[in-house]
């Protein structure tokens, strides 16, 4: 009832606006209370509209009477196209534009009903410009013309310039001019106002001639079919006077298509609870688009939906409210900035102005803090001069202290070079008395094969003096063996000699070495000397003191004496297993 309302007022307003405002109440109400079928009271009227100052005749003063004793009363069970040519037959005189149109008075009413379809819920009424264009492609495609969307688009550009949109009589004025409908005549543009006209006002989904089987008589008869979204009419021509039925639709019916047969073609079935209805278009085209129509219909009610056209301008409506509403939030977000804009720049001059403030007086204590550094220069200046000459007092010491230090330094680097040769000759007697313990080795084992030598002789000599005392028989042979052993003396001697020979070289060996261990004990003295001059930095490694050693006929022996006492006990044993 709130849509239906709605759409009464657009109409009422139209037709309460054009009357003279001493009498637009009382003639408006008695007109609506005819044409909605509402009860008059004109007792209530008159102590509504009494003239005095508490009832004033006046758009305020009405819209509560017009609410209260007749719009809540509207049952829908009106004309609705009576309704509306009542109130455009108070208004049109009014504001119908007198010059010349393309278009009947009679079109001109249908644009009229229309426009109060697609207008805004706001007063005055106006439709904007995407449902003008919605309205204008709508005619266009009706018309069977190509849609001009530049062109339309330099008009909506023309338009949003100097306005929100277009009243009623200037959009009939905008159809009635042919702007958007070149090349057609009137009768077609007539004809395409009607189709939109019974589309979004009558809300015709589909019509058209058919045949259609009779219930009692199973005659084919045919019939004008008018598709609404509830019930299908059939009449008897276009002209929709005489009225032959209805066939209600809700979600229980359904519509099937059925075979050829009895010479009729392009048949469908439609199923009610009550009834059945079998139809025959006039091709398969039509066929096919008057189940599919039937069948949205029916499935739009089954979802509680409003029709198409109807749900579409909602779904129009409610993106246009979306993008006012974003509009107007993005410009409440804007003025928001801007105000806080304001505010950053208020504050920013207040800062401007701190600042400048704190410069002064930065610059009043720079000029404090200058004289303060000029007094401070003059006292750091005396007391700069004055370091100045104790630092050259210590450079002075410090030099000084460097040249001791170079020279302590120097004097170190000679000792340890000093070192450096001490050790090097360590080095050298080291290796002579290696050296020597070689000769002495080699000595020794000379001497223990003289000492072999010797006792094999002896122990030849005795046993030629027991050959002696042997038999006269034995001699000769022993005499055979005296002459080996005596060759083998000879080799002995003769091997002996080459023992002396190299004992000898050996001693002479000997002297060499000695003679190098000399020489290496007299640069240690002088190094040790050395040392001791040096303030005794170094501690001079010197040998171990040597016990006394043994002469013999070539010279000092390789042994000690407890060695010899050892050797001359194992030559007496060796004498005594001899005899």
């Amino acid at each position: 009832m709130v849509g239906l309302k709605e759409e009464l007022l657009k109409s009422i307003w139209h037709a309460f606006t054009a009357l003279d405002l001493d009498r637009s109440g009382k003639v408006l109400s008695h007109n609506l209370c005819t044409v909605l079928n509402v009860p008059h009271d004109p007792v209530a009227l008159e102590e509504h509209f009494r003239d005095d100052d508490e009832g004033p005749v006046s758009n305020q003063g009405y819209m509560p009477y017009l609410n209260k004793f007749i719009l809540e009363k509207v049952q829908g069970n009106f004309d609705k196209v009576e309704f509306n040519r009542m109130c455009w037959t108070l208004c049109a005189k009014k504001n119908l534009s007198k010059s010349p149109l393309l278009i009947s008075d009679e079109d001109a009413f249908k644009v009229w009903v229309i426009f109060n379809f697609l207008s805004e819920d706001k007063y005055p009424l106006i439709i904007v410009p995407e449902e003008i264009e919605y309205l204008l492609k709508k005619i266009t495609e009706a018309m069977g013309a190509g849609w001009q969307q530049e062109q339309f688009d330099h008009y909506k550009i023309a338009l949003n310039t100097s306005r929100e949109g277009l009243s009623a009589w200037e959009l009939i004025d905008l159809i009635g001019s042919g702007q958007f409908s070149k090349g057609m005549d009137r009768q077609t543009v007539s004809m395409a106002i009607n189709e939109v006209f019974n589309e979004l006002i009558l809300d015709v989904l589909k019509q058209g001639y058919m045949l259609k089987k009779g219930h009692k008589r199973k005659n084919w008869m045919e019939r004008w079919f008018v598709l609404k979204p509830n019930v299908i009419s059939y009449y008897v021509s276009e002209d929709l006077k005489d009225k032959k039925g209805d066939i209600i639709l809700d979600g229980n019916c359904c519509v099937e298509a059925l075979p050829d047969r009895d010479g009729k073609k392009c048949l469908f079935l439609i199923k009610c609870l009550d009834k059945t209805f079998e139809i025959s278009a006039s091709d398969k085209k039509k066929k096919q688009e008057w189940i599919q129509a039937i069948q949205t219909t029916v499935n739009l009610l089954k979802a509680g939906s409003p029709p198409p056209h109807k749900e579409a301008r909602q779904k129009r409506k409610e993106l246009r409210q979306k993008l006012l509403a974003e509009q107007e939030e993005l410009e409440r977000q804007m003025k928001e900035l801007q105000a806080a804009n304001e505010n950053k720049q208020k504050e920013l001059e207040t800062v401007r102005k701190q600042l400048e403030a704190a410069a002064a007086r930065a610059a009043e204590e720079e000029k404090k803090r200058l004289q303060t550094q000029v007094e401070l220069q003059d006292r750091f200046s005396l007391e700069l001069e004055r370091e100045k000459m104790v630092r050259q007092k210590m450079e002075e010491q410090v030099a000084q202290k460097s040249s001791e230090l170079e020279q302590y330094l120097q004097r170190v680097r000679e000792l340890e070079e000093m070192y450096k040769q001490l050790q090097e000759a360590l080095e050298d007697e080291k290796q002579a008395r290696q050296d020597e313990e070689t000769v002495r080795k080699l000595q020794a084992r000379l001497l223990e094969e003289e000492s072999a030598k010797r006792a094999e002789l002896e122990k030849w000599h005795l046993q030629q003096q027991q050959t002696i005392q042997m038999t006269e028989a034995e001699k000769q042979e022993l005499e055979n063996q005296r002459i080996i052993k005596e060759q083998a003396l000879q080799v002995a001697m003769q091997q002996l000699k080459q023992l002396e020979l190299e004992r000898k070289e050996a001693l002479e060996q000997y002297e060499e070495v000695k003679k190098k261990l000399e020489m290496a004990a007299n640069n240690t003295k002088s190094w040790k000397d050395k040392v001791a001059h040096h303030e005794g930095l170094i501690r001079l490694i010197e040998p171990g003191s040597k016990n006394p050693h043994l002469i013999t006929n070539w010279g000092p022996a390789a042994f000690t004496e407890a060695e010899l006492e050892q050797r001359q006990k194992s030559w007496k044993g060796k004498k005594a297993t001899s005899e």
